[in-house]
């Protein structure tokens, strides 16, 4: 009974599996692949995101530059406007008249000069 007890047990395989080497050179070339392949689409990913930021700001300033524009061609017309009446001959008679105390010329104080 004792010779029954007995087993033979096997620790390690009795035969190798053919291109043992070869199979594990290929599931590291795979995985290296892999996480190359990971990488450059994380990369890629996170450009796309920096690309779509630098989209946006740049719609924001050019937003922000379209209103100045519109605030500085309102400022521009308001300014012609006040130019234009500043300019006008009836003012500027009364007030040369008014503040400076000038009146009309005279019959002879008009000279022409040939």
């Amino acid at each position: 009974m004792r010779a029954a007890a007995r087993m033979l047990t096997v620790r390690r395989p009795l035969v190798r599996p053919a291109g043992g080497r070869l199979l594990r050179a290929m599931r590291g070339w795979v995985v290296r692949r892999a996480l190359v392949l990971g990488a450059a689409l994380v990369a890629l990913c996170i450009l796309r995101v920096w690309q779509n930021h630098q989209v946006m700001r740049v719609a924001y300033d050019l937003s922000e530059a379209r209103r100045m524009q519109l605030r500085l061609e309102h400022e521009r017309r308001e300014l012609e406007l006040e130019l234009a009446t500043l300019r006008d001959p009836r003012r500027l008679g009364e007030a040369a008249r008014r503040r400076l105390g000038m009146t009309e010329p005279a019959r002879g104080q008009v000279v022409l000069l040939p």
